[in-house]
């Protein structure tokens, strides 16, 4: 492990509470951190002193416009703490079956450089290489890189070991070994769609909510709940959950996935097979989506399977998680935009008429927005010290 990485001692869960309140929330007045820790005065000084003398935390003036007004006329209000969110930066990484996709992200999650190269093969000791060399070219621009953040599609043991992967054909590889071995660095490897659901909870779409839901539908079909503002983890995490997830059992039949499950119907791999099956010819995603948008009868009887089958999804996720927002992501959410009222008009359908209406967020998310969620994580664990899950 670098110097760099190590600088900062390992955080008491009583410090580490403190620093994940800035991170999230600050700007912070110490007597706001206290309230909502429910903290002393005494015992605040006493945990943010090491953290700011770490150089994590610092102490900031207030803008005019937000200074607190003093209160009984003693003395002036306190300095705000903050994260120093140029004080290390972290690579986060999105390894696909065809490209890895790099990005570098201050402590608070700020996207400051990226990268994209082509994945010409999946043999995990050339792919170590490769994010090596990515290391070494964001560590000329970014000297205080402290840490890496690997999401990848599959089943993740230990936060270091890829179980499996159909996406890359990996049975237990010890990836963070080998990525350390080679960049002297910490490195934490994750599923990806956990990666991403955590950037989100701390940083995104569920930033301040109680129960919330990501679900992704691109290469596969993508879950992940967050319930009390923690990530709900089970050993079937990465294991493909949608392909038995059932919408409905005379749906389409695809190589990847049962009759009518949320991958036969929602995923981009299937929905291309039921095309090409049609028309006769190859034809990538955003054709598909143009072509049924014009109003093509064959392209659109898919588009409209599948918007039903996303309606169906969405309401059967509020029925019984009943979460506060549910943000769609992923790189097959354009069906929105060509289906989108077909989709609403299933929700509905689906859903008791007295029910709250359900926050649908969409967000047109790109491979980096993953990478970015792999950086999170290593924030998480390597900074920060969170280990549950």
């Amino acid at each position: 492990m670098s110097a760099l990485a190590a600088s900062w001692a390992p955080l008491s869960p009583a410090e580490r509470a403190v620093a994940i309140e800035v991170l999230m929330h600050g700007p912070l007045s110490r007597g706001e951190i206290a309230k909502r820790l429910d903290l002393s005065a005494g015992s605040l000084t006493r945990l943010t002193k090491p953290l700011i003398e770490s150089g994590l935390l610092v102490e900031e003036a207030w803008p005019n416009a937000s200074r607190p007004a003093r209160t009984g006329g003693q003395g002036r209000p306190s300095q705000p703490l903050d994260i120093v969110a140029e004080s290390r930066y972290f690579a986060g990484f999105k390894i696909t079956g065809d490209a890895v996709y790099g990005v570098v992200t201050t402590l608070k999650s700020e996207v400051v450089a990226q990268r994209t190269r082509p994945l010409g093969t999946h043999d995990p000791e050339e792919i170590a290489d490769l994010l090596d060399a990515f290391v070494q070219d964001f560590s000329r621009d970014f000297p205080r890189l402290a840490g890496i953040g690997v999401g990848v599609g599959g089943h993740v043991r230990g936060r270091s070991t890829v179980v499996d992967s159909a996406f890359l054909d990996w049975d237990d590889v010890p990836f963070a070994e080998l990525l350390e071995r080679r960049t002297g660095l910490p490195v934490v490897v994750e599923n990806d769609v956990v990666a991403l659901t955590e950037a989100e909870t701390w940083f995104g779409a569920g930033r301040g909510l109680d129960r919330f839901v990501v679900l992704t539908i691109g290469a596969g079909i993508g879950y992940g709940l967050v319930i009390g503002g923690t990530l709900v983890r089970g050993a079937e995490d990465g294991h493909g959950l949608g392909k038995r997830w059932i919408i409905d059992p005379n749906g389409p039949l695809t190589p990847d996935g049962e009759r009518g499950s949320a991958v036969a119907l929602l995923s981009i791999p299937s929905i291309r097979y039921q095309v090409q099956a049609a028309l006769g010819r190859e034809i990538d995603y955003p054709g598909i989506l143009a072509l049924a948008a014009s109003g093509d009868p064959v392209t659109g009887r898919v588009i409209d399977e599948a918007a039903r089958g996303l309606g169906i999804l969405v309401a059967q996720i509020a029925n019984f998680a009943m979460p506060q927002k549910i943000l769609l992501a992923g790189e097959g959410v354009g069906l929105v935009d060509v289906a989108g009222e077909t989709i609403q008009r299933t929700i509905a359908a689906h859903r008791h008429p007295l029910a709250d209406p359900i926050d649908l967020e969409t967000k047109v998310s790109d491979f980096n927005d993953w990478a970015r969620g792999a950086a999170v994580l290593a924030i998480q664990v390597l900074v920060l010290g969170k280990t549950d899950g």
